[in-house]
């Protein structure tokens, strides 16, 4: 009798571990899509000095594994250009988090505003159906380049020009629930000082990219946590 009890006994002992054994749960891993222009890609930085980049690294370290990081961005190119190269590239699936920051170029060619807003407005609803919703996107501020040496005979015009596109971002952020992140005013703190930018004096120097990604990774946990 003794015998038959031990027996039953074990078996409870070994289901429950075997229990326990499958509730062990892997880490998720996530896929990002991170569409722009030459901020998003880090021209004249390398790969790992990308904010992009930058962000899957802070959130690795804090064990958020970004298993998948995907641009679809290249320098010079405006809104227009960045729908054309998804139309082109057509990305399957749904990605866990996407951001868009692009309208230097649209600004800086000159043209149409009403251009670029119905571009913005297009590429935005484009990141939510990539994202499955608008709680999984984020936009990020176009920097003011009128305080590098190659803007600074223009500084004030693009400055304005800049908050204007700016403004109308945040705004169409604010209507549909997308968190829009500034890092203009970084840009403006650091200007040309020493390390703000990289080699070409244009763009910002991965230190500069490393402080936009702190003031990211806020949001990206939230999405991604």
């Amino acid at each position: 009798m003794r015998y038959v009890l031990y027996i039953i006994v074990l078996g409870f002992i070994l289901s429950g571990c075997s229990d326990e054994e499958e509730e062990i749960v892997q880490p998720k891993s996530y896929v990002y899509l991170a569409l722009g222009d030459s901020y998003t890609i880090g021209q004249s930085v390398s790969y790992t000095d990308r904010w992009p980049s930058q962000l899957v690294s802070k959130l690795d370290s804090m064990g958020i594994t970004v298993d998948s990081l995907k641009f679809i961005a290249q320098t010079g190119w405006t809104t227009i250009s960045l729908q054309n190269a998804i139309n082109a590239e057509q990305p399957l699936g749904v990605f866990d988090m996407v951001s868009l920051l692009i309208g230097v170029n649209d600004q800086f060619q000159g043209a149409p505003f009403g251009q670029f807003q119905q571009g913005f407005d297009t590429l935005l609803t484009q990141a939510m159906i990539f994202a499955g919703g608008q709680e999984n996107i984020f936009v990020v501020s176009i920097p003011d380049y009128g305080v590098t040496p190659f803007g600074s005979n223009n500084s004030d015009e693009i400055a304005e020009e800049i908050d204007m596109y700016n403004t109308y971002m945040q705004d169409e952020c604010l209507d549909r629930g997308v968190p829009f992140i500034n890092v203009t005013s970084i840009s403006r703190n650091l200007g040309s000082s020493q390390g703000a930018l990289a080699s070409d004096n244009l763009h910002p120097s991965g230190y500069q990219y490393g402080l936009w990604a702190n003031k990211i990774v806020p949001i990206a946990e939230i999405i991604l946590d």
